[in-house]
């Protein structure tokens, strides 16, 4: 198996194809999804407005109120990234669900943002509070082909600004991988929890890379309240921090594994 490839069908069968959505819903709107990707490190107090509550029913609930919109502003991480994405491609609201994805995932929405824009972005949030030696490789990312997603702000931004609350960091890699959106086949459903294959972010001589898939075990429930019902082994989901987040399409999945694999090798550049 090539770390490009989703993981392994569960041992006894062929697991069927990953399914986009949840039977029978609507696919969730911009504010929604958002709430998804954003409880988990809400959760564990790692980012955003202290209200994990809120972003687990309303993300539960498919819910897209005003509230849901003030508690996603109050993300420093994320929502300047969304900003952009959206006053790049000419969207009014950056919670529209094309930008959302495009920011979690990745899209040729995000693939489109001039670099010159996301330079400019990135100099104003994160210049000072860097020295000219930690600034200028992050300054050159962006003409070297990076673009405003999650897994730029996990691999480059992260190692040098460090997490929003994070204080002092002694295992970089281990909380790059948990950070990044990950995906993993569904082999065993166990109430709350899923367990799933996985593909981890590993470094070998002083590069990072895509490893060998693993067996995690992560939460899909808190309580009664979560975000993917009627899961079934051999469905790929999303995965951010200890979280599932949503079911992915083959499309989307792709879409996700080609823009991981292009930061990472962007990253390894200046490592």
């Amino acid at each position: 198996m090539t770390a490009s490839e989703p993981t392994s069908p569960p041992a006894g069968g062929t697991a069927p194809a990953p399914r986009g959505g949840e039977p029978g819903r609507p696919r969730p709107s911009g504010p929604v999804l958002f709430a998804r990707y954003a409880f988990s490190p809400n959760h564990l107090g790692l980012c955003g407005p202290e209200d994990w509550r809120a972003l687990l029913e309303l993300g539960a609930t498919g819910a897209d109120d005003r509230g849901l919109r003030e508690l996603a502003r109050g993300f420093e991480g994320a929502y300047p990234y969304l900003e952009l994405i959206a006053s790049s491609a000419g969207i009014a609201d950056p919670l529209d669900r094309r930008v959302v994805e495009a920011y979690w995932i990745g899209s040729p929405l995000s693939d489109a943002v001039d670099p010159g824009l996301m330079a400019r972005s990135l100099a104003f949030r994160f210049r000072p509070r860097l020295d000219a030696q930690e600034w200028r490789p992050l300054a050159e990312k962006p003409a070297a082909g990076a673009r405003p997603t999650h897994a730029f702000h996990v691999l480059d931004v992260f190692p040098r600004v460090g997490l929003m609350r994070g204080g002092s960091v002694t295992d970089v890699l281990g909380l790059m991988d948990a950070c990044r959106i990950r995906w993993g086949r569904v082999m065993e459903v166990r109430g709350s929890e899923l367990l799933v294959r996985s593909i981890p972010l590993v470094e070998e001589a002083g590069r990072l890379r895509l490893g060998a898939a693993r067996v995690e075990s992560v939460q899909r429930r808190l309580g009664d309240v979560g975000f993917i019902d009627e899961i079934v082994p051999g469905d790929v989901v999303s995965l951010h921090w200890d979280w599932a987040c949503e079911r992915l399409s083959p499309g989307r999945l792709r879409a996700l594994v080609e823009r991981t694999e292009r930061q990472i090798a962007l990253a390894n550049e200046t490592l």
